[in-house]
């Protein structure tokens, strides 16, 4: 009876948390919901008027969606293998005793905790700048032409600024779960005459897989809404060629002030990003029963 009622009380002490949490949520998307139905334009106010599934129709048809969709889809995948492989190396590298140990990891984990803007900006203008970048003064200095990143190659660019950023996250994670297999295993199989690539791969592989997905469950569901580094560096561009869905949703709503559009834009990104996740979730629910 008692742990009856410590449970009542527990559930209304946190029952105003609760509900401001789902208020917070629900009231903009059902906003957004209301918008997407109705002809919106911030130019013309008083002139909404209800147009059912035109937004969608006119969003899923342009052609700049299409662009934008595979644009998220290099996005993500392109900065889960450069994490993902990468954190593994970093990880497999700072596992290992040396001096300055400590250094290193903090070195290597810092990146991760500067302002997305502020990384992307500093990539554009210290690193990436065809006049005054890093790289311009390198390419200068090797007698070749430099080469503007973010105009010849936008998304290519972007992947590797936002891969920069979470590249710690994914050594953290992965360094935490490799520092948590058991050395006798590995000096077992060292001692029956495995070469460091087999135990790296019928050993420490399996043991990181339940890291590896958490790594892609968790950044998955962050890149899909990259917007920031994009409107600093390339602003979309040229033309569509780094645009993403998120950023295309921006132009719609806040450039073209196509609230209703946008809104519908906003809709459809969401269901996207619900089917990724159940998908991921799927696949790390396997991954942790097995």
């Amino acid at each position: 009876m008692a742990t009856q009622h410590s449970r009542a009380a527990a559930r209304l002490m946190i029952s105003p948390a609760v509900l401001l949490l789902l208020g917070w949520m629900i009231v903009p998307l059902v906003m957004t919901l209301y918008f997407s139905f109705l002809r919106y334009n911030l130019l013309m106010p008083g002139m909404e008027e209800f147009t059912g599934w035109t937004n969608y129709r006119f969003f899923l048809t342009d052609p700049a969606f299409f662009d934008a969709l595979g644009n998220t889809l290099l996005l993500v995948g392109g900065v889960l293998l450069i994490t993902v492989i990468g954190g593994t190396l970093l990880a497999l590298l700072l596992d290992q005793p040396f001096w300055g140990q400590g250094v290193v990891r903090i070195m290597v984990i810092a990146p991760f905790f500067v302002m997305p803007t502020v990384s992307a900006l500093v990539w554009k203008n210290m690193f990436m700048n065809p006049v005054n970048g890093l790289f311009g003064h390198f390419a200068h200095f090797l007698g070749l032409e430099p080469y503007d990143f973010l105009s010849q190659a936008p998304l290519a660019s972007i992947i590797f600024i936002v891969s920069w950023q979470w590249l710690p996250f994914a050594t953290l994670i992965l360094l935490t779960a490799l520092q948590s297999l058991d050395q006798e295993q590995l000096e077992a199989a060292e001692m029956d005459g495995a070469s460091a690539l087999s135990r790296f791969y019928y050993i420490m592989v399996p043991h990181l897989s339940r890291a590896i997905t958490v790594v892609i469950l968790i950044q998955t569901i962050f890149l899909l809404s990259i917007f920031a580094e994009i409107l600093v560096t390339t602003a979309g561009g040229p033309g569509t060629a780094s645009t993403n869905l998120t950023y295309l949703i921006y132009v719609q709503s806040l450039l073209q002030f196509d609230v209703g559009g946008g809104s519908a834009g906003g809709v459809v990104a969401i269901i996207l990003a619900n089917i990724v996740a159940i998908f991921l979730m799927r696949m790390i629910g396997k991954n942790l029963d097995a």
